[in-house]
């Protein structure tokens, strides 16, 4: 069970794929705009991560060395276009706004690197656990930087207004309030980690 416990609670903090790994930064620093989107781009990821992961560890004996990656690759592309469509059918105002990234997903290191780094060569309980534990600290790091970057560029948070609607610094929600946010949290992580 400690070994379980360590697989599952590995992305969260001490190798999250965002704070610590510094991985996936295409989707975290373009789509933390807001909580709901971040968050919305987590989920997604952590479902093609798990589903992933358990497929690559099922076929890791079939699969020949020759085209290792080029399998996993379709493996995870199944998995993205089934997230895709799903969200596009189920959450149409989520997609309109993700459309363009979640294909991306499929080129997304921490999917990839997990892929290769563990599900190759674990079982599918702990390929299914670390694939839970790296997409729950990949979708936590979106929604807090997206939670983060809403509230001080618009003054709400999951669409709530919080403060007045004449507040907010609007660098928070373009680009350059992503890399500002995103270094703070590095930063707090950093220290947390390290106590």
């Amino acid at each position: 069970m400690n070994n379980n416990l360590k697989t599952l609670t590995n992305g969260i903090l001490r190798e999250n794929p965002t704070f610590a790994l510094v991985l996936g930064m295409c989707p975290t620093l373009a789509t933390t705009t807001s909580a709901i989107n971040g968050m919305s781009m987590g989920l997604a990821t952590l479902f093609v991560l798990v589903c992933s992961n358990v497929v690559i560890s099922l076929l890791k004996n079939l699969i020949p060395d020759k085209v290792r990656i080029p399998a996993f690759i379709v493996v995870i592309a199944t998995f993205v276009t089934l997230v895709q469509l799903l969200m596009q059918a189920y959450l149409p105002g989520i997609y309109d706004v993700l459309g363009l990234f979640i294909p991306l997903i499929v080129v997304n290191c921490i999917v990839l690197g997990r892929a290769e780094a563990f599900a190759a060569k674990n079982s599918v309980g702990l390929s299914a656990l670390d694939g839970i534990g790296m997409g729950l600290g990949f979708t936590l790091s979106l929604t807090v930087l997206g939670a983060i970057r809403e509230l001080i560029g618009t003054g709400a948070c999951f669409g709530l207004h919080i403060f007045p609607d004449n507040y907010g610094a609007l660098v928070f929600v373009l680009a350059p309030g992503a890399f500002i946010a995103l270094a703070y949290l590095m930063a707090i992580m950093n220290k947390v980690v390290k106590k």
